[in-house]
């Protein structure tokens, strides 16, 4: 499978993990890269896959974003919001691994937004929109163009009459469930344990214990990418496991309204919440970081029992490996790098596909320019 991962926009939202701790050591594979002029640059993308030469990355893309950038801050017109050049990446993504943004900037206004946009495109760069960065691997070279931050685009209004709620994009999803719960309003109990954000929880169509979005979304408010804001229904959003229509579209979401069920007993729903909370705690690793579930579930089968009967569990590359708790988590041990990662996940594709004929899809979004030792 040959090519360049060529995502030149995307939506994700994250949890907040804390500092990597010490994995229990594994034999290592030793994988090592060969030189640059003999490599092939491997696409994973919900994109066709292109295949390029890697004369064409060194002339053009790579050029592009490694030449030295100006280190002060330019000042969006209008506003109080600043793009900052190379800021690194690792520390706003739950792996905690990754290169630089050419360019960042966090809008707390959507206003700020637009700017951003209309910024970017007069600069011809591409955009990449992070939320809170959970389900999410960047390369370790970084991203060129404009990353977009949303984790600061927080609201919420509750309306007690309706049972409805609007949130920002950049509402951490354990948060929100929280203070649901404690209204006596039930429907979101499910979503305590998603370590993510509204925005990219609803581009994903996140879900867990039965539940999910699609369940309960009523619109979302996107900024289209021409600067046009719509306002679609779950319908137009054409939901299905773990995917909506607004993947692989230049289309950002700014805030959702979903329909809950009010008038229950606050201390019961909270406690169901709770349930949920603790069932993740004890089944799923969340004492290093990861990204959560790595692959998506094909079919009738869990990807996590895959993996394990290939006999995967504790399999190691460099700092990264995959968890003994549970199969579809992949951790990083400390000194993971992304392309430690990138290995392990295309090996227990190859592995997997191998046995048992089926292909693992990544839930995890692939950013960046990756080497296919």
């Amino acid at each position: 499978m040959d090519g360049v991962i060529t995502h030149r926009f995307s939506c994700v939202g994250s949890p907040e993990i804390g500092l990597p701790q010490t994995c229990n050591k594994s034999q290592s594979n030793g994988l090592s890269l060969k030189d640059l002029s003999a490599v092939i640059i491997m696409t994973l993308s919900y994109d066709p896959p292109k295949v390029i030469t890697t004369q064409t990355i060194l002339n053009s893309r790579l050029s592009r974003y490694e030449s030295p950038v100006p280190e002060q801050p330019i000042r969006l017109p209008g506003t109080d919001c600043l793009i900052k050049a190379q800021i690194p990446l690792s520390h706003l993504t739950s792996f905690r691994v990754g290169g630089p943004a050419e360019w960042y900037v966090a809008p707390r206004s959507l206003t700020e937004l637009q700017a951003s946009f209309e910024w970017a495109s007069t600069q011809e760069m591409p955009i990449t929109l992070l939320g809170a960065g959970s389900n999410l691997l960047i390369s370790d070279r970084g991203l060129p163009g404009l990353v977009v931050g949303t984790r600061r685009l927080r609201h919420a209004a509750f309306d007690a009459e309706t049972g409805q709620v609007t949130v920002g994009a950049g509402e951490p999803l354990p948060r929100l469930a929280w203070q649901i719960a404690e209204r006596g309003w039930q429907g979101f109990e499910w979503a305590v344990g998603i370590p993510g954000t509204v925005g990219g929880a609803v581009v994903m169509n996140a879900g867990a214990h039965g539940g999910c979005i699609s369940d309960c979304l009523v619109n979302a408010q996107v900024l289209m990418s021409n600067g046009i804001i719509k306002t679609l229904t779950a319908d137009e959003l054409e939901y299905a496991y773990r995917t909506s229509k607004l993947q692989g579209k230049n289309w950002l979401v700014t805030q959702a309204t979903f329909q809950l069920k009010p008038g229950a007993d606050p201390e019961v729903v909270t406690a169901e919440t709770s349930s949920h909370l603790n069932h993740r705690r004890s089944t799923q690793p969340y004492h290093l970081p990861s990204c959560g579930s790595v692959f998506r579930n094909p079919g009738n089968y869990k990807a996590g029992w895959l993996i394990e009967q290939v006999g995967l569990k504790g399999f190691q590359i460099g700092g990264a490996q995959i968890a003994q708790r549970h199969a579809n988590f992949i951790l990083n041990c400390g000194s993971a790098t992304a392309s430690d990662i990138f290995q392990i996940i295309h090996h227990v594709q190859q592995e997997v596909e191998q046995q048992w004929r089926l292909l693992l899809e990544p839930e995890v979004r692939i950013l960046g320019d990756f080497q296919l030792v």
